[in-house]
C-alpha cells in the first residue's frame, strides 16, 4: 500500500471513529469512553502522518510503534463498548476490521523496516 493511500486510510478511518464518539450515550462512562477512543482513534492518523517524516528509518520505527499501539488501544475501546452494551456489535464490526487491517499493515511496516536496518 502506497504512503498516500494509507494516509488517506487512517484520515477516513478517524473520521469514522469520530462519528462512533458522537453516538456514544452521555452519560459517565460514555464521555469517559469516548475521550479515550477519540484520543487513541484520532492518533492513528496523526502518528502515521509523523512517522512518513521521519528523520531516520530508527525514528520511523518507533513512531510507527507509536501507531500500532494507538490501532491496538482503538480495538480494546470498541471492544469495551460492544461488552458494556453502549453500541451494537454489527455497528462496530466494520470498524473493528479496519483497525486490524491497518495494525497489520504497520506490524508488516515495522517488521521490513527493521529487516531494511540490518
Amino acid at each position: 500500500m502506497s504512503h498516500e493511500n494509507l494516509k488517506e486510510r487512517t484520515m477516513v478511518f478517524s473520521l469514522r471513529i469520530l462519528e462512533v464518539v458522537e453516538s456514544l450515550p452521555n452519560t459517565n462512562k460514555g464521555r469517559n469512553v469516548a475521550d479515550q477512543l477519540c484520543r487513541s482513534g484520532t492518533s492513528v492518523g496523526a502518528n502515521y502522518r509523523a512517522a512518513a517524516r521521519a528523520k531516520s528509518t530508527a525514528d520511523f520505527i518507533h513512531k510507527m510503534g507509536t501507531v500500532e499501539e494507538e490501532a491496538d488501544e482503538v480495538l480494546f475501546w470498541l471492544e469495551l463498548i460492544i461488552r458494556s452494551g453502549m453500541l451494537p456489535e454489527a455497528r462496530l464490526q466494520p470498524l473493528m476490521k479496519e483497525a486490524d487491517e491497518i495494525l497489520a499493515i504497520v506490524v508488516s511496516s515495522i517488521v521490513t523496516a527493521k529487516r531494511n536496518r540490518q
